[in-house]
């Protein structure tokens, strides 16, 4: 049975929406953006109208459920909440590190893959994806991240913003520091995994408490 699977991400610095029907994937990424709030309804539009469908085709949506930038990923899960409230359909959520990883793994042809997103605070998000696996998944300072070897290749804003922290603690010497989630990521996880649907409404993941930058005393 053929689907139609829309994949949501604005988890980092950029939006991107992604439409799986009748067995073809049609995405519009945007980066370099302040804010998405005014792009991802209109990215909906276009692919449902490059598709020629409506919301209510859905059998499901899909959707980068952090980490990432608070206000991105606040606002990803709401979107994905709206529409699926309003239209009872169900949703699956995807850890931001794992899109990332997957789609270095994918890009790189590598099954080793260190993803760093920049969490500001002097700290990382981190995960090893390994093997098709996200094995880690944290907030960790650059110097306390897992110990690797250079056959892994670092992906993410990370490793643009701490490189040398973390090609000294993980013995990484090739990474990737512009590379971003992509919604079409999602659809390649969705189809090979078949993930379990949330038991209730779409829900981001933070790994931090506080989002705000603490005064210096």
């Amino acid at each position: 049975m053929k689907q139609n699977i829309l994949a949501i991400d604005t988890c980092t610095e950029v939006c991107s929406v992604s439409l799986y029907s009748q067995g073809k994937t049609n995405s519009h990424f945007v980066q370099g953006v302040a804010k998405s709030s005014g792009l991802i309804l209109p990215l909906c539009d276009k692919v449902f109208a490059e598709a020629s469908i409506c919301v209510a085709d859905l059998d499901a949506i899909i959707y980068t459920k952090g980490p990432g930038a608070f206000t991105g990923v606040r606002m990803c899960v709401s979107v994905v909440q709206g529409m699926s409230l309003a239209f009872d359909i169900p949703t699956v959520g995807f850890s931001t590190l794992e899109v990332v990883g997957a789609g270095a793994a994918k890009k790189y042809q590598s099954n080793k893959i260190a993803v760093a997103l920049d969490a500001r605070m002097a700290e990382v998000y981190w995960g090893v994806y390994e093997g098709g696996v996200l094995t880690s998944e944290r907030l960790e300072k650059p110097n306390e991240v897992d110990v690797l070897s250079n056959d892994f290749i670092g992906v993410g804003t990370g490793w643009g913003a701490y490189g040398d922290e973390l090609i000294k603690r993980t013995g990484v010497d090739k990474f990737v520091s512009d590379f971003y989630p992509k919604s079409e990521n999602l659809i390649d996880l969705y189809l090979s995994q078949k993930p379990v649907f949330d038991a209730e409404l779409a829900l981001p993941t933070y790994l931090r408490n506080n989002v705000a930058q603490k005064a210096l005393k």
